[in-house]
């Protein structure tokens, strides 16, 4: 592999494909020979520098999660996956040493206090940061001597923040972090993440289908869409190609015959998706929503002009 670019690129995923087997009974699939198999991932490529936050974007069933679970080791796949200058092998404990991952779901031991939880991960993790955790520890106001079970969700989900922002690692890897959290909590996590985290020598992918509450965050951007990567690029690059053009309701036909890649209906306005270089009299234009352009790809529900 080319060296230069193992030098820029901190994740290097080339022809990765991913298929789960569509019978829950592993046992009669194997001995009735058949290629009972549902495509997951399709021949995903990404190169992907540091000091970068990138969105991966797509629907549910997309292929996001499977694609970070291949990412970590978690899943066989075809293809190669590097991190930094290491090739991936299926369930290798090394990687932790390079990626620190936060799921959409956390388990943590319900039966230790919240001292106990950030004692025992400093004591296995020989990447963890103790002068990052006592700032986060601070900021966190955690009950350390609370049980986990105990807990608020949301609290839960601090504690899991805390000790894996700790980890002095080059990768994290966010899957669907803030689900079902509100939306004090989900200020206060992204601000955790751009002040005691995120460098220039970091690397951060946050997966999620609700891309408004972090499109302020990000630098570039994945649409990943029935297990094929579909788009990837620059954030200010991409929303540079589109615009959203409006007009009164009066004048939908006007929009509808320039065949708007997406369309709106709001407070007496149409909207349309187009090419920047689009243009209609009497027309009000502004900058597109990433998740605008997102179902101008993908052919997301229109609404009726």
């Amino acid at each position: 592999m080319d060296n230069e670019m193992l030098e820029k690129d901190v994740i290097h995923i080339k022809n990765v494909t991913k298929y789960y087997l569509k019978s829950n009974n592993l046992f009669k699939s194997i001995f009735k020979r058949k290629t009972n198999k549902t495509l997951a991932l399709q021949d995903v490529s990404l190169n992907i520098k540091k000091g970068r936050i990138v969105g991966l974007l797509g629907l549910n069933g997309a292929g996001k999660s499977t694609l970070m679970r291949c990412v970590l080791g978690f899943l066989k796949y075809t293809g190669e996956i590097q991190i930094t200058d290491k090739t991936l092998t299926h369930l290798d404990h090394e990687i932790f040493n390079h990626v620190a991952f936060i799921p959409d779901v956390s388990e943590i031991d319900d039966r230790l206090t919240v001292e106990q939880t950030i004692e025992y991960v400093r004591g296995i993790h020989p990447k963890w940061n103790q002068e990052r955790a006592d700032k986060l520890i601070e900021i966190s106001k955690l009950p350390l001597k609370s049980l986990v079970k105990a807990l608020s969700k949301g609290m839960r989900t601090k504690l899991y923040l805390l000790i894996t922002l700790a980890l002095d690692v080059d990768v994290l890897l966010l899957d669907e972090p803030t689900i079902g959290l509100d939306i004090a909590f989900k200020k206060e996590f992204y601000n955790t993440i751009l002040g005691e985290y995120f460098d220039d020598n970091k690397l951060i992918i946050i997966s999620t289908h609700q891309i408004e509450e972090i499109e302020f965050l990000l630098q570039e951007i994945v649409f990943l869409h029935e297990g094929k990567v579909l788009l990837h690029k620059e954030i200010d690059e991409l929303k540079s190609e589109y615009q959203i053009v409006s007009l009164p309701v009066e004048r939908s036909s006007e929009l509808e015959a320039l065949n708007p890649l997406y369309k709106s209906n709001s407070l007496g306005h149409v909207s349309g998706l187009f090419a920047s270089d689009v243009k209609i009299e009497g027309a009000t234009y502004s900058r597109p929503q990433i998740a605008d352009i997102f179902l101008g790809m993908t052919g997301g529900a229109n609404e009726p002009v």
